[in-house]
């Protein structure tokens, strides 16, 4: 039995590029960055002040009823916005057949925004001789909480609400692995596109950790930028100066379909789904097996899966966060899956630009790699200006540039030590 073919029939997304498929693909080319003082909370006394922020997004803008979603959380906002641009652009809206039990859904989302002013009043107000009375404060909390807005930080509720917009009676997942979680999340789409249990699915990821909560552990962890005093080129993945990612927020939605099912309803097809790969470090929950064991085994895993040889791949969209250690892992792991071919292989990080939008991250990524294939064209690396010896690879410093491209492969690899690859290639014939 032959296997069933998946292609991507819609797109959208809702980054801090733009809006949409089309400002963000124009964001990429000009090298324009979504870095700036973070206007989301007063961080003037962190170590990092800065993010890459979705500006100006209003719900209403984007769908016809925002008032059925007003509890809704930031990221769950953007995934909406997403979601409805995907759905328009493969033309789903217009098919009066579609069977919605034979319709899924699976994302990479996170937590959304929390509430932290009530919450720190709540803390004050119910502490007593150096430490909180948990009484007073579930007796504060009863009163004074937005009962539906904490339900709705929860990272299944953008699964939630999108089922519910799009009446998904299919297959609905979530999926939380870190920085991983949407490449994860349209892996395992594909999955179950191939094996029978739906014909299309809605994939993706959203996430918004832009809170005092999420960008303290990221500087306990030194993981994020403190370039205070350089903001729109902080993000410098592979670059010698690199400091550490910033840390960003968005969504990005796209449509999985099996390739007959598309075809029957003349639907656009933009790429097709060749491969997945996943793996586990199995190593410390912070840091990556440093000799890129992991993120390796999950590039062979889709080469194999996708029944392409190495020299067979045209561009690498790395996970490219601008760690010291993420960088220098991923490189020696391309070199490990590639061998020399790796100094052919030009090599990009969009989070120059983008920031990193954690669970999100990987299906913005991928957005980028069908424009790439459909206009020919290589994202660049933006900042980059002295080069790392121990990052020594073709990243196509600050320029996008001319290439020809058949099959390119995108790389997420997440904190805990979770690994995910995807190989994409034009759209069939």
């Amino acid at each position: 039995m032959s296997r069933r073919r998946v292609v991507i029939t819609g797109m959208g997304t809702v980054n801090p590029l733009g809006h949409d498929v089309a400002s963000t693909w124009a964001g990429v080319l000009g090298s324009k960055s979504g870095i700036s003082v973070n206007e989301l909370f007063d961080a003037s006394t962190f170590p990092s002040t800065f993010a890459a922020q979705v500006k100006d997004f209003e719900l209403a803008d984007h769908i016809d009823n925002p008032s059925e979603h007003r509890h809704a959380g930031r990221h769950c906002g953007f995934a909406l916005g997403a979601a409805r641009e995907a759905w328009e652009q493969s033309g789903l809206d217009r098919c009066d057949w579609l069977d919605r039990r034979r319709l899924g859904i699976y994302l990479g989302s996170g937590e959304g925004s929390l509430d932290f002013d009530n919450f720190t009043s709540l803390m004050i107000d119910a502490w007593e001789n150096g430490r909180v009375n948990t009484g007073r404060w579930a007796e504060l909390a009863l009163k004074r909480m937005d009962l539906h807005r904490e339900v709705e930080q929860e990272s299944n509720m953008v699964v939630a609400h999108l089922a519910r917009q799009y009446g998904v009676r299919g297959p609905a997942f979530n999926v939380l692995t870190a920085c991983a979680a949407s490449t994860q999340a349209m892996g395992e789409s594909t999955w179950q596109i191939r094996r029978g249990d739906a014909d299309v699915m809605i994939s993706g990821g959203a996430h918004s950790m832009i809170h005092p909560y999420g960008v303290t552990g990221f500087n306990r962890l030194t993981a994020i930028s403190v370039r205070n005093d350089q903001v729109e080129t902080a993000s410098r993945p592979f670059d010698m100066t690199r400091d550490g990612f910033v840390l960003g927020e968005g969504a990005s939605v796209l449509i999985l379909e099996e390739f007959e099912h598309a075809k029957s309803r003349g639907a656009p097809i933009f790429a097709e789904i060749l491969g997945y790969g996943a793996s586990a470090d199995a190593f410390r929950i912070t840091d990556q097996d440093p000799q890129g064991d992991g993120a390796a085994a999950a590039m062979r895993g889709a080469l194999a899966d996708a029944g392409v040889a190495a020299h067979q791949i045209h561009y690498i969209s790395a996970h490219g966060t601008g760690t010291r250690q993420n960088d220098e892992v991923e490189t020696k792991a391309v070199k490990a899956v590639f061998g020399e071919y790796a100094y052919k292989i030009p090599i990009s990080s969009t989070k120059s630009m983008l920031g990193h939008l954690i669970a999100a991250a990987g299906a913005t990524e991928l957005i980028t790699c069908i424009l790439a294939l459909r206009d020919q064209i290589l994202p660049p690396t933006t900042n980059y200006n002295t080069p790392d010896p121990n990052c020594d690879l073709d990243y196509v410093p600050n320029e996008p540039r001319k290439a020809s491209l058949e099959v390119v492969m995108s790389n997420s690899f997440g904190f805990g030590g979770q690994n995910n690859s995807l190989i994409i290639t034009k759209p069939p014939q």
